[in-house]
């Protein structure tokens, strides 16, 4: 087969439930950097279109940098396609908007979470966040069966959560509602990961992040604000509350911490471990010292992005990679392909923890970069501190399951070995 006639599948979500199709992604960086896709029906959710598939490092960041072209706000964020009645719902979100619409408010809503997600606020945590992951990690061991133990069970989902849920200020009663929400509106296209679906009067899936299917998510979100009102504390929930926002638009901040702030560690935090455990050689220098961790969890985000795909839409007739783009396309890049970039990193395919520099776009690039990234590099750096202290060397005691999701990169089980020296 000549490989420059043959592009490669990247969308269907059950080829991700296997695995990164890194083969595939390089064949299209090489070959076809802006490729068509196709949107077939997939376990009863509809066709959609197509799309331009863009896959290397550079085009990746030029689409993320360049809001003018490519737009957030005219089809949101997903491949596929809204409910043209839920586009003014989703656009109330900063996610699905562009600093040149909306009157500026998504420069006014970016600087309000970062104000509430100052660094000063972050680091406080750490005490707290390291004291969790010694936890944890205690108990994985300790009540271990035959020495293993799923450390997506026994130790990261909860460690995220809960991290989370302090951070915001959402009390101790109610945090299993975040994780609940979490797993409806992230794992919808994995039918073992999520519930099934709620089918709408034409018997097609309804869109778990359709206004309908978020209504409790709100009311909570509404609740939680009064209550903060009345009694404030030195969290995220309590200066969205006093920061004078509309409803909808609390609303809509608190669904995008919940699901963006829960999974993005908790899908880095396995994916990293799982990614230890399959290279010795590099955990020995991560355990030895002779790698600093923070740089050690960069690469660990290279190689094991949260989010797989980001979508966004053509304004304007443009021209990218030397392939015409037409206005009202859609154009999703492809976090783990640009990170595996040859043009960009050396031997992209090796664990190199000590890697420098390290332009991953693990969170993303331009406008939309992650907020809440300060936070989560805390969280991945304590997590593997307190591991290297107190655990043995990561070993799969049994095949690890991924989430079968083409837009998160999660680890839904993930059994290692548990008991044993530390290192």
């Amino acid at each position: 087969m000549d490989p420059a006639a043959y592009v490669p599948d990247v969308f269907d979500p059950r080829i991700y439930g296997a695995g990164i199709p890194y083969e595939s992604y390089r064949m299209l960086r090489d070959h076809h950097p802006v490729a068509w896709q196709e949107e077939p029906e997939i376990a009863g959710w509809p066709a959609g279109p197509g799309f331009r598939a863009v896959t290397r490092h550079a085009d990746v960041v030029r689409v993320l940098r360049d809001h003018a072209a490519y737009s957030s706000w005219l089809g949101a964020t997903q491949i596929r396609d809204p409910d043209p009645a839920d586009l003014p719902f989703l656009r109330r979100t900063m996610l699905n908007q562009d600093p040149r619409r909306a009157a500026g408010d998504h420069g006014r809503l970016r600087r309000l979470v970062s104000r509430a997600f100052t660094p000063a606020r972050v680091d406080a945590f750490t005490g707290r966040v390291r004291e969790r992951a010694r936890t944890l990690l205690a108990a994985a061991r300790d009540g271990a069966e035959d020495g293993a133990a799923d450390l997506v069970a026994a130790v990261t989902d909860e460690y995220a959560l809960l991290n989370l849920t302090d951070m915001l200020g959402v009390p101790a009663a109610d945090r299993g509602l975040l994780l609940e929400w979490t797993v409806r509106i992230i794992g919808y296209q994995d039918p073992e990961d999520a519930p099934a679906p709620l089918l709408g009067p034409d018997g097609k899936p309804l869109n778990p992040r359709s206004p309908a299917l978020l209504g409790e998510m709100f009311a909570y979100a509404c609740e939680l604000a009064a209550h903060k009102r009345a009694h404030p504390g030195d969290d995220v929930m309590t200066a969205l509350a006093e920061a004078g926002l509309e409803p909808a638009e609390l609303e809509m901040f608190f669904f995008l911490l919940t699901v963006a702030g829960n999974d993005t560690v908790r899908s880095a935090a396995p994916g990293g471990l799982l990614a230890l455990a399959r290279d010795p050689d590099a955990y020995r220098a991560l355990a030895d010292g002779r790698v600093p961790v923070h740089r050690a969890v960069d690469e660990l985000l290279r190689v094991h992005p949260p989010v797989l795909s980001f979508r966004r839409t053509a304004a304007v007739d443009t021209e990218l990679a030397g392939r015409p783009i037409r206005a009202g396309d859609k154009v999703v890049v492809f976090h783990a392909s640009a990170n595996h970039d040859e043009r960009v990193f050396c031997d992209p395919g090796r664990l190199d923890l000590g890697r420098t520099p390290n332009p991953h776009v693990s969170f993303g690039d331009g406008p939309h970069v992650c907020l809440g990234a300060h936070f989560a590099r805390l969280q991945l750096r304590v997590l593997h501190e307190e591991w290297r202290a107190a655990m043995p060397a990561p070993e799969l005691a049994g095949p690890p399951r991924r989430l079968v999701s083409n837009f998160i990169n999660g680890i839904t089980r993930l059994p290692l070995r548990v008991s044993g020296p530390a290192g």
